[in-house]
């Protein structure tokens, strides 16, 4: 949905906030949804307090005039020693669109604006994010002035697949051996914070923008997403029946002598200038390794078949040339056949496999087989049937299966189920599962998020104990949507709502968890580029859009290391007063935990705003 850029002015990039007059010592915080609220979905905010509070709030209108009050509600519970209430202020009666404040036990809140359509320019951002993560020469100056880097990706050579071992499972066992051949892999975005590429989560974004894209056209979002696809297309060489799974070793080795990409802070075009020959310590960060997933012709990962072939038929639905459309069908097509479906096995997702270790699968080809039996059907293929019978089946399998996890990078069940629900109200002959058990998964994976809120006094379903905090929530923001697109139930919309303003601003740091939206946004991330290019005062030259982790255990963060050599010093200590004694939030460099951005937590984002 759209909204006016005028009227989000106070909660994008450079927004300030002017504290109103107080007539009394503040006791809290007001902590509410920064970027604004839907005129007629629940309305929610909280107030942070140090005790349990009897009193009322106000809303008042940009003027200061008063436009609604009402008593706060009974504390939902404690949130640290510091703060040992936090009640809960229901606004929902105020449906008139503008821009607000509200007033409680002596504090003021950061501006609001309600309003009817208000994700658009934020999901304009989140796009901005993918594209200062470009790599290759088609890159995007943006507000950090990307240079084309990785140029040496085009002719990369191909390594067997590197063997760890050690109790974190990232310590290179032996020296990479190179297979003799290259491929073209330019091009691309970085993961997260660092420059390696990823099939895994490239897939996942790739399909997720093009899923959003399909809800929502929009002229940007098809332009990045295309970027993504064009990647695919070279780590997928269907002609030899490899998929590559990753550009770039993050993991050094001083044993085997040479350095990763997390040993070097740098800027990424910085790797071009390199001069370097075999054995020199660098020599892996200018001559990128390439890992594949398969050798030549053996079946694939089927978490990696899955998300891929999602993105390739959900490129083939969007496609208005019938000839490409028909290509990127074929793509689909011959990807998916080739996955390996018994004795799987630990699957490819990174090397080493302890960055992103998914047990998952059959709800990666769920989505897959779903995306493409859709595309199938538009396109008058005869195989479609075949194929939706295939994702009946490995929704079968998936609901069989017990997983309890929601949607993020390693869970795309709510994406494989819209589409599947759509197939069988077609009718899908020989289907293993009906529309009310695909339908009563989503509720399922709903309830089980309002029954973990129901213990936060922030009502957060997702774990602040826990990585992926940030992207879990727009997940359940996003699984909210589908869910009454499909039934036009709308039991778990305020749940959804909770979610999203969770990450906006609605939490104890009084922060939103996207860079460059709302009146308090992280500064600091732990991203390399934006370190060196960026402002670390929340100027404009932020990576804007991008999503970051989000609070996780306290524990991690006890030993984060030092700041790494060539890096911009940059911390906002502001935070820790908020912490609780399990979680924290901390906006410094060296907190990666909390502070890094990435693509997959971004395209969780993208779905969340597009589908609101």
């Amino acid at each position: 949905m759209r909204f006016p850029r005028w009227a989000m002015a106070l909660a994008l990039v450079g927004s300030v906030s002017t504290a109103l007059p107080a007539h009394a010592a503040p006791t809290g915080h007001v902590r509410l949804d920064q970027v604004g609220y839907g005129t007629a979905e629940s309305k929610q905010a909280y107030l942070l307090a140090k005790s349990a509070v009897d009193g009322r709030f106000t809303v008042v209108d940009a003027g200061g005039d008063t436009v609604l009050t009402g008593k706060l509600g009974a504390s939902l519970g404690s949130w640290s020693p510091k703060f040992r209430a936090v009640h809960p202020i229901d606004f929902t009666a105020l449906t008139k669109p503008g821009t607000y404040r509200i007033k409680a036990a002596g504090t003021t809140s950061p501006p609001f604006t309600v309003g009817n359509e208000l994700f658009s320019p934020v999901t304009d951002h989140t796009i901005e994010f993918f594209q200062a993560q470009r790599d290759g020469a088609d890159v995007i100056p943006g507000r950090l002035n990307r240079k084309p880097a990785h140029l040496t990706d085009r002719a990369a050579t191909v390594y067997d697949t590197p063997v760890f071992r050690g109790d974190g499972g990232d310590e290179l066992a032996e020296p990479l051996k190179p297979l003799g051949h290259t491929a073209d892999v330019e091009g691309g975005w970085f993961d997260a914070g660092d420059f390696v590429k990823f099939t895994h989560a490239t897939a996942y974004s790739t399909a997720s923008l093009l899923f959003a894209q399909r809800a929502e056209p929009k002229d940007a979002l098809r332009a990045e997403a295309e970027f993504g696809l064009r990647w695919l297309d070279k780590v997928w060489d269907a002609d030899r029946g490899v998929l590559y799974a990753q550009v770039g070793i993050g993991t050094g080795s001083a044993e085997h002598g040479f350095l990763g990409d997390h040993d070097v802070w740098r800027l990424p075009e910085d790797d071009d200038k390199l001069t370097v020959k075999p054995g020199d310590e660098k020599y892996f960060i200018k001559h990128r390794p390439v890992f594949r997933a398969n050798k030549p012709g053996e079946k694939i990962s089927p978490n990696l078949v899955g998300r891929v072939t999602a993105s390739f038929a959900l490129a083939a639905q969007l496609e208005r040339d019938p000839r490409e459309a028909r290509w990127y069908l074929e793509q689909a097509a011959s990807l998916f056949a080739q996955a390996k479906t018994t004795n799987v096995g630990e699957l490819v997702t990174a090397f080493p496999h302890a960055y992103y270790p998914e047990s998952s699968w059959a709800d990666d080809l769920e989505f897959g087989a779903a995306e493409l039996a859709l595309a199938g059907k538009a396109l008058h293929d005869p195989r479609a049937d075949q194929w939706a019978r295939q994702a009946t089946h490995w929704a079968a399998v998936h609901l069989t299966g017990g997983d309890p996890d929601t949607l993020n990078v390693y869970n795309t069940s709510a994406l494989g189920h819209f589409g599947l629900v759509q197939l069988l109200r077609a009718g899908v002959p020989g289907a293993e599962v009906t529309q009310s058990q695909v339908i009563g998964d989503l509720r399922r994976q709903l309830q089980s998020g309002v029954d973990s809120a129901a213990a936060s006094p922030f009502r957060t379903a997702a774990s602040l104990t826990e990585f992926d905090a940030a992207t879990r929530s727009f997940g359940f923001a996003a699984t909210a949507r589908l869910y009454r697109a499909l039934t036009g139930d709308r039991t778990f919309d305020a749940f959804g709502v909770r979610q999203r303003n969770f990450t906006l601003g609605a939490n104890a740091w009084g922060t939103t968890l996207v860079i460059g939206v709302g009146t308090k946004f992280p500064q600091c991330p732990h991203h390399q580029a934006a370190n060196l290019s960026g402002d670390p005062n929340g100027g404009r030259r932020v990576l804007a859009g991008g999503v970051v982790n989000g609070p996780n255990a306290a524990s991690l963060f006890d030993d984060l290391g030092e700041m790494p050599a060539g890096a911009v010093a940059c911390a906002k200590p502001y935070t820790k007063e908020f912490d609780s004694a399990s979680s924290r939030f901390v906006d410094e460099l060296t907190s990666w935990p909390s502070s890094e951005p990435a693509i997959d937590f971004t395209a969780t984002a993208v779905l969340a705003f597009t589908l609101s």
